[in-house]
């Protein structure tokens, strides 16, 4: 077919003007903007920097400073107890009667009998003096003398038992009247009146504790120990640095007692079960507040660590037993960081390693930002505190 040069015009111009808008679709669609997604609203926080007691927590139990056991020390029935349970009582105040009797008529049998050997020793010195000068006259016998001579050293030696019987039954006597070796509170009696009590019953009657000053006795790490112990024997530190220990309670209703303590006593030995050594420290009791057997809430400050980080709790991410922090760049964009956690303080993370003063985390929203994410930060609103005493909330370093 052939064309003549209009047609050929007219078609030619046809093909260029749908090339055109084809290229005008195509370059279109080039040009047609992605789906870029918003920022995401989170809340940050600026990581802070402050100087952070160095606190240690461990279960105590409250002991009195002295827990005197009273026992009888004689067998017999109890006929009185003369003191009010849980009432003070004072060192050498009566606190339980043993029926005397007995003992009584025991010691009425060691006075006769050491009367009987009296009498005795008496008659064999008279006699010793009398053949005394025979025997130098040689009117006698040197075994008669000999015979007289131990006689008398016999009865005298007798009379030495027959004391000791006297003394051991007056001592016994004594025994019947149980009274408190301290100054203190006295306990539930343990056994009544009417009861058989002894060493053979077991004697226990009661415990009387002085507790105007209790020890609070706690277990530590081997670890920990040794630490401190190092730390005390670097140079600039005194032998008594331990005293420097500050010691804090928390009670089982949450306060925090009011009164500091102070390092008692350290146990000789670990035990070797436990890898745990035994501490004590001591307490002032002021209107006895603290009882023996109470269980508390130690808190050791064993110094102040100077310039810690620390971020929010909730802006800490755990995944497979590593930690990371979601920090916002100058950029405002996401930036998944791991870390080095320390202790944690309320509700706090001190960071040991993996951030930098100043530098803003997410708080709120760490969990939808990913590696890069576009974010809109917003200032973090600290919630409400619950009603926590300081230095109750000490957790073990999670590392």
């Amino acid at each position: 077919m052939r064309f003549s040069g209009n047609q050929m015009r007219r078609w030619t111009s046809q093909v260029l003007k749908v090339a055109c808008g084809m290229a005008a679709v195509v370059c279109t669609s080039c040009q047609k903007p992605k789906n870029v997604p918003p920022p995401i609203a989170v809340e940050v926080a600026v990581v802070a920097k402050e100087d952070i007691p160095v606190e240690h927590e461990w279960v105590g139990t409250i002991e009195g400073l002295v827990d005197a056991t009273i026992r009888a020390q004689v067998q017999g029935y109890l006929v009185s107890k003369n003191y009010r349970e849980g009432d003070p009582v004072r060192k050498g105040q009566l606190l339980f009667t043993i029926d005397s009797r007995p003992f009584q008529a025991a010691l009425d049998q060691a006075q006769g009998v050491l009367s009987q050997t009296q009498a005795q020793h008496y008659i064999a010195l008279a006699n010793l003096d009398r053949i005394r000068p025979l025997v130098e006259e040689k009117a006698i016998s040197r075994q008669d003398f000999d015979n007289a001579v131990g006689t008398e050293r016999s009865t005298l030696a007798a009379i030495v038992a027959a004391q000791a019987a006297v003394n051991k039954a007056n001592l016994d006597i004594g025994f019947t009247k149980i009274t408190s070796p301290i100054d203190g509170v006295a306990g539930f009696a343990i056994a009544q009146i009417g009861d058989l009590v002894g060493p053979a019953q077991g004697g226990e009657l009661t415990v009387v504790s002085k507790i105007d000053t209790v020890k609070v006795s706690y277990a530590v790490s081997e670890q920990f120990y040794l630490s401190f112990m190092k730390s005390m024997q670097s140079p600039g530190k005194d032998a008594d640095a331990g005293q420097s220990m500050k010691h804090a309670l928390i009670l089982a209703d949450g306060s925090r007692y009011p009164y500091e303590g102070k390092l008692y006593a350290v146990d000789r030995q670990v035990e070797a079960r436990t890898g745990t050594l035994q501490m004590e420290a001591t307490f002032p009791n002021p209107g006895n507040l603290l009882r023996p057997g109470q269980f508390v809430r130690v808190i050791v400050t064993t110094g102040i660590r100077k310039n810690a980080l620390l971020v929010p709790q909730r802006a800490v991410i755990e995944l497979q037993g590593m930690y990371q922090v979601a920090v916002v760049r100058p950029d405002r964009r996401i930036e998944l960081r791991q870390v080095k956690l320390g202790e944690q303080r309320g509700d706090r993370w001190i960071v040991d390693e993996g951030l930098e003063p100043d530098e803003t985390v997410v708080v709120q929203g760490v969990q939808k930002v990913r590696e890069g994410s576009p974010v809109s930060p917003m200032p973090y609103e600290v919630p409400p505190a619950p009603n926590r005493p300081p230095g109750a909330d000490t957790a073990p370093n999670p590392r």
